[in-house]
């Protein structure tokens, strides 16, 4: 079942940043806030292989995660 988080981002030095709330040492960059996206989801992955992830609260963007 796919969870949602938060992307919290900024735009720095033509790239843009982000990080998943609540969730630490998950952040990426992009050129385009579309690979920004695909990027986290690696991230994020990768961090949690063998890792049950806990919710977050909506506050800035919810981002689907297809895991």
């Amino acid at each position: 079942m796919p969870q949602s988080f938060i992307l919290e981002y900024w735009h720095d030095d033509g790239w843009f940043v982000g990080r998943l709330k609540g969730i630490p040492g998950v952040f990426s960059q992009g050129e385009t806030i579309e690979e920004l996206e695909e990027n986290i989801k690696d991230a994020y992955q990768l961090m949690t292989a063998d890792e049950d992830p806990a919710p977050t609260t909506a506050e800035t963007k919810e981002l689907v995660l297809d895991i």
